[in-house]
């Protein structure tokens, strides 16, 4: 296993092809070191007695002890453990865990190529095994890439009047394939070892150039990282905390012309598979967001109930219902996780497979309340996160001493304390970082809404809850 030295060691050599802010730029750079707070975390927490059980896991390939950001999921406990991990993880690191995508990717790749292979006689799952002991051997970090641009929206892969907007094969070799397209939202791509691309949607017959699935090196020549980035605001140093260390770049993430070699290739034009394995990393990252989104809940309510308490407002009725239906928005969504890891099954492969129902109504649940725990939090912090002075007027020499005076609320808080608080509000509901990752993820990550209710009413048999209603009424029951 990796330390978050070796991990900055390892992506300070690799090639500049991240642009931000107008200006191509490395790795090293200061933006992208920030952004990888959290994923150095996942080394750093090796050590850390309380994560050890945690954070580590057995390969099912080599018995080695590895890092579970590595790790195939073999039985219900593994899936328990992710979720776990995931739920503290983004307590300490007060945002997103964000190498859930790579790791979510492999489980989806090793649940699925198996039975193209049993249907087709591919080399597929050799190579992704091959694949996947590189991956543990060296601990990578993995960023997904799956969701296309989709241009016109009304129209196909194949029907579209730019090819290009789904990522496809534009050139076949004996040695691999060329691919031209670009996958949007890709959190942590600045700071991955490796891009995993999967197909975002079910294809048709005459789309085979669009089912295509492939891990390479996120430095690969004709690869271009466009990032967008989004931070904490900045403090001075004495009023520091952990929540400003937060942050991440999201990449747009452009192919152009890229060279996959064959041993990298694990899905290329079996179109009645790509569906399947779409759908199947959308159920794996759901059930990692019953891990995060009860994180996040703990974020938010925890500040909610901090801030009900400094004002001297944590006794008065309204408050106590709203930090009852957050608490019940996280662990209903963290309930339902652990029913999804509990009726898990396995893939031909001996992967273990969340089930379908319980992950997406968990990811469905936590994703219709997320504006409404933001709401609860700005009920209760008032106005004072969008226009608290910044921490230069609360250390000022002049004026300074009536920020720190008229941000004080209950007798016995410090004036820092409520500062502090504050500010974490501000974080929470006025931050860059909080709408980017918090808010509008919140709803959209891992596949939007609507993609969680397709996936609900696809896997549930409703036909069996009309039968109890047609034998309550009296009405004669048919079997189909």
């Amino acid at each position: 296993m990796r330390t978050q030295e070796q991990y900055l060691e390892k992506l300070k050599g690799m090639r500049h092809n991240i642009y931000l802010d107008g200006e191509c730029i490395g790795r090293d750079d200061p933006r992208i070191i920030k952004a990888s707070s959290a994923i150095r975390m996942t080394f750093s927490l090796v050590e850390n007695p309380d994560f050890k059980d945690l954070i580590t896991a057995t390969s099912h390939i080599t018995g080695k002890t590895i890092n579970r950001f590595t790790h195939i999921h073999q039985s219900v406990e593994d899936l328990l453990k992710k979720q776990e991990l995931t739920r503290k993880i983004c307590g300490l690191c007060g945002g997103c865990v964000q190498r859930c995508m790579g790791i979510d990717m492999m489980n989806a790749l090793s649940s699925v190529v198996k039975d193209v292979d049993e249907k087709y006689g591919t080399p597929y799952y050799e190579r992704f095994l091959k694949f996947l002991e590189y991956f543990q051997e060296n601990d990578l970090v993995c960023a997904g890439s799956q969701t296309d641009t989709k241009g016109d929206r009304a129209a196909r892969p194949s029907e579209q009047w730019d090819p290009d907007q789904y990522l496809h094969v534009v050139e076949r070799r004996l040695d691999g394939v060329v691919v031209r397209g670009c996958k949007v939202h890709n959190t942590m791509a600045p700071y991955a070892d490796e891009l995993i691309a999967l197909p975002t949607r079910v294809m048709g017959e005459d789309e085979k150039d669009y089912a295509i699935a492939f891990a390479i090196p996120a430095d690969t020549e004709g690869v271009y990282l466009i990032g967008r980035e989004a931070f904490s605001q900045k403090r001075e140093p004495n009023l520091d905390a952990p929540i400003t260390s937060a942050g991440d770049i999201e990449s747009m993430t452009v192919f152009d012309d890229v060279f996959v070699p064959n041993e990298r290739i694990f899905l290329n034009g079996e179109v009645d598979f790509a569906g399947k394995l779409a759908l199947r990393f959308a159920l794996y990252h759901r059930h990692s967001y019953t891990g995060c989104k009860p994180g996040i809940g703990d974020v938010i309510m925890g500040t909610t109930a901090l801030l009900a308490d400094y004002q001297n407002i944590n006794k008065q009725s309204h408050i106590k219902e709203k930090l009852a239906e957050m608490i019940s928005v996280a662990e209903l969504t963290y309930a339902a996780g652990i029913a999804s890891a509990v009726k898990s099954s396995k893939a031909s492969s001996g992967t273990q497979v969340p089930n379908v129902i319980f992950a997406n109504v968990g990811r469905r649940h936590a994703g219709h309340n997320i504006y409404h725990e933001f709401n609860s939090l700005c009920d209760v912090a008032g106005g004072l996160p969008a226009t608290v002075p910044m921490t230069k007027e609360y250390n000022h020499p002049k004026v300074g001493k009536f920020v720190q005076k008229y941000v004080t609320r209950r007798k016995g808080i410090s004036s820092e304390d409520c500062y502090r608080a504050f500010l974490l509000a501000n974080d929470l509901l006025c931050g860059e970082y909080s709408s980017v990752i918090f808010q509008v993820a919140g709803v959209h990550g891992g596949g939007s809404p609507i993609m969680e209710d397709i996936a609900i009413l696809g896997s549930y048999d409703l036909k069996e809850k009309v039968d109890i209603a047609k034998h309550l009424a009296g009405i004669e029951v048919h079997e189909d």
